[in-house]
C-alpha cells in the first residue's frame, strides 16, 4: 500500500531539514565566522568536506538498514540524530571542533535519500509529482537556510543558527516516534501489497539486464556530475552574491533574502519537471535541462548587481529542475525489496562528489574567482547533455 497522508508529510519535512542543516555552516562560514576565527573563507570552508563524505558513505548502510530492519525507524534517528547533531555544532569553538560537528550532521543526514524516497513512492505507478513535490520541500530547505541562518546571525547571533533548527528537529522526530508507533499499535503501518509493489516495478521487469546496467551507469554518471554543479551552485551562491551585490546588500539578513529569493523561485522548477515526466519521455525532458543549464552558467559570467540576482534564479531553475529526474528513473528501474539500497547507490555518489566540490569551490573560487567556476560548470552541463543522448526512450517513458 501507499503511504499515508501524515506518513508524506513527515517525510516532506524530513527532506526540508535535511538540505537545512547541511547548508546552515555555509552561511555561517561566509558572513561570519571567517572574521570571528581569524581564517579566510577559502581555509575554512574545506572543513565541512568530512561532513559530505559521510553524506555520502552512510548512505549504503542506512539503505541497507532501511530495507533489512525498518524505514519508519530509521527515519526516526534521522530526526532526532541530525537534531542532536545541530547543537553539538552550537559549541564548536574552533574549526576543528565545527569540522567534527558537521561530520556527526552528515552522518545523520544521509539516512533520509535512500529511506525517504523508497518509502514516498512506494506503491505508485506515477512518481514524478510525488517526488517533485518533496523535491520542492528540499530546495525550500536549501533556500531558508541561508534566509534563517543571516537573520539569526544578525538579531540572536551564530549559534542559534544551529540551535533552534536542533531543537526543532528533536521535537519533529518525537512526533513521528509517536506517530509511527500509534500505526503499529492500530495496524495501519504501511506494508505493499502484492499488487501495489508492482506498481512500480513495471519498468524494472520490462528492461533487460543489459539495457538496466546501461541505464543505471548513465543515472549514476548523470548523478555525478549533476551532484557537482548543485553542490557547487547552492553551497556558493551567498558568497558569490555578497561579492556581486557589493553596495546593494548591506548586511548578512540582506543576503540571506537575495538567497532565499532565488533558491525558492527556483524550487518550483521541480513540480513543472516533475508534471511532464508523468507525460512525457525522461530523455527529452532531461537534455532541455541539461541544455539549460549549460546556456544559463555561461550567461552568469556576464552579470554584476542586481542582474546577478535575475541570472542567479534563471541557472538554480535549471538546477533544480533536474533533481526529480534521476529519482524517478531510479525509482522506475528498481523494485520495492531493493529500492532503498538502490538510492543509496544513487546518492553515495552524489554526495561523495558533493564532499569533493567543497575544496574544489575553495580553490577555482581562491585561484580564478566565481566566474572560472560557473564556465567549468557550464561545460559540466554539457557533458550531462551528452550522456543523456545515451539513453533509451520508449521503456523509460511514464505508465499509462
Amino acid at each position: 500500500m501507499q503511504y499515508h497522508k501524515l506518513d508524506i508529510a513527515f517525510l516532506n519535512i524530513g527532506h526540508f531539514l535535511d538540505h537545512f542543516f547541511l547548508l546552515i555552516f555555509a552561511t555561517v562560514a561566509a558572513l561570519v565566522l571567517t572574521e570571528e576565527w581569524s581564517i579566510s573563507y577559502s581555509q575554512l570552508i574545506p572543513y565541512a568536506t568530512a561532513s559530505f563524505i559521510a553524506f555520502g558513505a552512510c548512505t549504503i548502510p542506512a539503505g541497507w538498514l532501511a530495507d533489512k530492519w525498518s524505514r519508519e525507524n530509521m527515519m526516526v534517528i534521522f530526526f532526532i540524530g541530525i537534531g542532536a547533531s545541530s547543537l553539538l555544532a552550537s559549541l564548536a569553538n574552533t574549526p576543528l571542533q565545527m569540522g567534527i560537528c558537521l561530520t556527526l550532521v552528515g552522518v545523520f543526514a544521509a539516512i533520509y535519500h535512500p529511506v525517504g524516497l523508497a518509502m514516498l513512492v512506494q506503491g505508485r505507478a506515477k512518481t514524478g509529482m510525488p517526488i517533485a513535490i518533496n523535491g520542492v520541500f528540499g530546495n525550500m530547505g536549501v533556500a531558508s537556510a541561508a534566509l534563517t541562518t543571516a537573520y539569526f546571525i544578525d538579531t540572536i547571533g551564530w549559534r542559534s543558527a544551529f540551535i533552534i533548527p536542533g531543537v526543532i528537529s528533536l521535537v519533529v522526530g518525537l512526533a513521528y516516534l509517536w506517530f509511527t508507533r500509534q500505526n503499529q499499535r492500530h495496524g495501519n503501518q504501511a506494508a505493499p501489497s502484492k499488487k501495489a509493489a508492482a506498481a512500480t516495478t513495471d519498468g524494472a521487469s520490462s528492461l533487460s539486464k543489459k539495457t538496466w546496467i546501461w541505464v543505471f551507469a548513465i543515472v549514476c554518471f548523470t548523478t555525478a556530475l549533476g551532484g557537482l554543479v548543485f553542490q557547487s551552485t547552492t553551497f556558493a551562491l551567498p558568497k558569490i552574491l555578497d561579492d556581486k551585490l557589493a553596495g546593494i546588500a548591506g548586511s548578512a539578513t540582506a543576503i540571506g533574502w537575495y538567497s532565499f529569493i532565488v533558491f525558492a523561485v527556483a524550487a518550483f522548477a521541480q513540480l513543472v519537471v516533475g508534471y511532464l515526466l508523468d507525460k512525457h519521455s525522461i530523455r527529452t525532458i532531461f537534455m532541455v535541462i541539461a541544455l539549460l543549464q549549460a546556456t544559463f552558467l555561461a550567461i552568469m559570467t556576464q552579470l554584476s548587481g542586481l542582474w546577478t540576482v535575475i541570472g542567479a534564479i534563471a541557472f538554480m531553475l535549471a538546477v533544480f529542475g533536474q533533481i526529480p529526474i534521476n529519482d524517478v528513473l531510479v525509482g522506475r528501474i528498481s523494485r520495492n525489496e531493493w529500492r532503498s539500497r538502490a538510492y543509496a547507490a544513487r546518492y553515495i555518489i552524489t554526495f561523495s562528489v558533493m564532499a569533493f566540490t567543497i575544496p574544489l569551490i575553495a580553490w577555482i573560487y581562491g585561484s580564478w574567482g566565481s566566474n572560472t567556476l560557473f564556465m567549468l560548470l557550464s561545460v559540466v552541463a554539457l557533458i550531462i547533455f551528452a550522456a543523456v543522448l545515451l539513453l533509451p526512450g520508449k521503456p523509460l517513458a511514464p505508465q499509462s
